[in-house]
């Protein structure tokens, strides 16, 4: 996942160190939110998997340079719904960290945009799941309409500040408009697959209840808020 190198330079980068701190700090909040509620032991092990996953959605999974950026299976829903949102967040931080150090060196002049990017998005879907879903219903039981409703948030999300990045660079012209435009319609198709990779990820964790016990996933899960 990457903004293309040169689309945001010089000083303009300064932009994204501020945004980057902001995410990253409010994603701390929330570790520290997740920390009191499930321990040190929990928290680490979520992230740990998270970490796995996002990096297998960067390195193993298809992906294709497509306009102003790369066109990702980026499944930041189910990462939400299987480990919450702190894990989530710092699995994303730490996926992308762990390509651009080893895979993509040319990409660490644009982590702070592409941390923006895919982070705020998450905490954006984490506020509108509280509106969505009845702190009576354990995660397992969503519906379609709720799975696809996240997704379209996350993978919206994604595209805006995308969007954003690019129109702040280079500015409106014709060329740039028409660049993020292909991005935009190339990346939401992902919506066509997110929500069923969500249902067909919690079916599975439904015959499996007993992992609300293993500190390896999101106590809400499996099991309605207390």
């Amino acid at each position: 996942m990457h903004i293309e190198p040169g689309i945001v330079a010089g000083a303009k980068l300064l932009l994204s160190y501020g945004t980057a701190a902001a995410a990253g700090t409010y994603a701390l909040k929330l570790g520290w939110e997740a920390l009191k509620e499930r321990g040190l032991g929990s928290l680490a092990a979520r992230t740990g998997l998270a970490t796995a996953a996002v990096f297998t959605f960067f390195e193993v999974l298809p992906h294709y340079a497509v306009g102003v950026s790369e066109v990702h299976l980026i499944l930041g829903s189910t990462l939400f719904l299987l480990f919450g949102a702190a894990p989530a967040a710092f699995g994303l931080a730490l996926g992308l960290l762990l390509q651009g150090l080893f895979f993509a060196p040319f990409d660490l002049p644009q982590y702070g945009m592409n941390m923006t990017t895919l982070l705020v998005p998450l905490f954006a879907l984490q506020m509108l799941a509280k509106r969505i879903i009845a702190p009576d219903t354990a995660y397992v039981d969503l519906k379609y309409s709720q799975a696809l409703a996240l997704s379209t948030a996350y993978q919206g999300g994604v595209v805006a500040w995308v969007g954003f990045w690019a129109f702040y660079g280079q500015g409106f012209g014709a060329e740039n408009l028409a660049s993020v435009g292909t991005f935009g319609a190339a990346y939401m198709l992902v919506v066509l697959i997110e929500p069923l990779a969500d249902l067909a990820v919690l079916a599975g964790a439904k015959s499996l209840r007993g992992l609300a016990a293993t500190g390896l996933f999101t106590p809400r899960l499996v099991k309605a808020e207390a």
